[in-house]
């Protein structure tokens, strides 16, 4: 099932690891969120509620649920409407820590197919500008698809490399990179994360995400915050990627501080690899913590 090279791997990195592998092979709670923009959580709680879903609350969003139902949330009328969108629970909580804003100027670098797009755009109350951008015609159509379900108004969407931000330079108060990644804290979602798995893979994506995070950062205003965050616990393609910053731009890594859910320090050395010690700072989410998916999420500010 796990191939003996990703074992050998994260044994290096994860002390329980048996517990990390048990619980990949069981499927993720199902979870939603509430979308303020056209609902109330309390009415749309009461509504499900009548129709026998039965609802907990995520200990650490107070817009999420957790959610036990026979039906097919995507196909739920309250789903087709807009009131709620099917979000993984650690998922929810890049957006939280970038902390949007209404009436800031704000850039989704990587945003479809429009979780965290349409999250931003709700704590914005629709006011300000959003630009959702991603490089894939088909992604956007999800992306634009979603952004209309859900109400958001103040959002440019764009289709265009990342990179390509590094131009816009000082211009946005926030911005989120949620990067492209092995996703090795998603298997409960897909085993095909572990079919495609592989070092080398891992070090292409590395070489990508330091230029999208570089190019974001460029973006920001002075004083600006950047989340940048990934859904896998390679430490290349996350303390690695925060290390390559530090040392390229003028960077201040901000301590994350959540509560209600178990979090990991940042990893300073992995493989004869020495990091920063600033990424202590970064957060790491494991699988087997909290019964989430296994996340990474650094926040940094630009000096």
């Amino acid at each position: 099932m796990f191939k003996p090279k990703f074992v050998e791997r994260y044994g290096k990195l994860i002390e329980d690891l048996d517990a990390f592998l048990e619980i990949s092979k069981e499927p993720l709670r199902d979870s939603i969120r509430v979308n303020t923009l056209k609902m109330k959580k309390k009415e749309l709680k009461e509504r499900l509620e009548e129709r026998g879903w039965k609802l907990k609350e995520i200990p650490w969003y107070k817009y999420g649920f957790f959610v036990e139902t026979e039906e097919v949330m995507g196909n739920s009328l309250e789903h087709v409407l807009g009131y709620f969108y099917v979000q993984e629970a650690v998922s929810m909580l890049p957006p939280v820590i970038l902390n949007p804003k209404p009436g800031e100027i704000i850039l989704d670098m990587c945003a479809a197919p429009g979780s965290k797009s349409t999250q931003i755009a709700m704590h914005m109350k629709n006011e300000g500008v959003l630009v959702a951008n991603d490089v894939r015609l088909d992604r956007i159509i999800a992306l634009k698809a979603n952004l209309q379900r859900c109400g958001v108004m103040n959002v440019v969407v764009t289709k265009m490399d990342g990179l390509r931000f590094s131009r816009f330079s000082n211009q946005f108060d926030r911005v989120l990179v949620d990067a492209p990644c092995s996703a090795t804290g998603a298997i409960r979602k897909s085993w095909k994360v572990l079919k495609m798995w592989n070092p080398r893979m891992v070090r292409k994506l590395s070489y990508l995400q330091k230029k999208l995070v570089l190019a974001g950062f460029d973006a920001l205003k002075p004083d600006g915050i950047l989340v940048y965050s990934t859904c896998t616990l390679e430490p290349e393609e996350n303390e690695g990627v925060i290390d390559f910053l530090l040392r390229k731009r003028e960077v201040k890594i901000e301590p994350i501080r959540l509560r209600n859910i178990k979090t990991r320090k940042g990893i300073e050395e992995f493989e004869g690899r020495e990091y920063s010690k600033e990424v202590r700072k970064c957060v790491r989410i494991y699988p087997q913590d909290n019964d989430t998916e296994g996340f990474f999420i650094a926040k940094v500010r630009k000096l």
